[in-house]
């Protein structure tokens, strides 16, 4: 009896892939990147230089598959939500890491379903209005929004974002009655801006620059502690008065929980070979962006303190979502 159960559980041994083999045989097949957020915004041109560059180095296609919804919510749950299995990944940001816990009633996942791995990119925002407008200044638009309170319109890529989070500080600072409007994304959001169907937003440098480079968007502040080096004609909210109005995005990258340690690691690795490259450098700062890769551990506690940074400004302003 003793040697048949000897003879099992070699027998078992020699059937079961070690890690360093299942690691060996991942990835056999293509690997999905949610990305939280529509087409043509931030995080999907973020997403989409990560995939190029991680496909590469794991000698395997990275397909972007956007799944927006919730203020970015949606798209993270999906990634929780996924086959533990190292092929489906995503991307996480500000809004629905750090923000979402304190605005949604009840998250539709846990932090336990998810593995943060590293930052991809951490990115300026600007308060900015359309050129319909004539304000020129930041103190311009306050006045006109004390003037005509509950007129004035801002957009943002989706309640619970962190640019609404943001607009909603500017307004309890400010002492303005300015009116959210929530899209599924940054790219409609714009889209209303220059179409003067919203008047005001606070949105990443990177998305507005083009648009304030021709003229249709006027930046008013950047919301950081800092000038931005794309606009360093324009102030930073300390600068024109408002020095409690900080708001610096993030998008970062996340995977299932129970994603075997061995694939994660691989996954980390070849991320952070990708956030060195200046195939990836290059064009992400050109975009305003900050590359600080970080390990896991240092990612996870960087989400703690965002979320210890904006749950008092949640409740001040007392956006909730039900």
């Amino acid at each position: 009896m003793q040697r048949r159960r000897v003879l099992a559980s070699l027998t078992a041994m020699a059937i079961a892939p070690s890690a360093s083999v299942r690691a060996q045989a991942w990835p056999s097949k293509p690997i999905t990147m949610y990305v939280p957020f529509p087409a043509g915004g931030p995080a999907d041109m973020f997403g989409r230089i990560l995939a190029r560059g991680m496909s590469v180095q794991l000698a395997q296609q990275v397909v972007v598959e956007n799944k927006s919804g919730l203020g970015g919510v949606t798209g993270v749950d999906a990634i929780a939500k996924a086959a533990p299995d190292g092929y489906t990944i995503g991307m996480n940001s500000a809004g629905p890491s750090s923000i979402a816990p304190f605005i949604l009633p009840r998250m539709p996942f846990q932090d336990r379903e998810l593995v943060l791995l590293t930052p991809i990119a951490l990115v300026q925002e600007v308060i900015a209005v359309t050129a319909k407008l004539p304000m020129t200044t930041l103190p311009d638009l306050i006045a006109h929004a004390k003037a005509n309170p509950g007129k004035v319109n801002y957009g943002s890529s989706g309640t619970g974002s962190i640019t609404h989070l943001a607009g909603e500080l500017f307004k309890t600072a400010a002492g303005i009655d300015i009116v959210h409007v929530p899209y599924r994304g940054a790219a409609p959001a714009v889209q209303d801006l220059l179409a003067g169907q919203v008047q005001m937003t606070v949105l990443d440098v990177s998305v507005l620059l083009p648009h304030i480079r021709t003229g249709a968007v006027r930046a008013l502040a950047v919301t950081s502690k800092i000038r931005s080096s794309l606009l360093p004609d324009v102030p930073t909210t300390a600068e024109v008065g408002l020095p409690g109005v900080l708001s610096d995005n993030w998008y970062g990258l996340a995977a299932p929980a129970g994603v075997p340690k061995d694939i994660l690691d691989r996954i980390h690795a070849a991320a952070v070979a990708v956030l060195k490259t200046k195939e990836v450098v290059a064009p992400m700062t050109e975009q305003g962006a900050v590359i600080r890769p970080m390990t896991p551990a240092e990612y996870t506690a960087f989400v703690q303190l965002e979320r210890e940074k904006w749950a008092p400004v949640v409740k001040a302003s007392g956006a909730r979502i039900e």
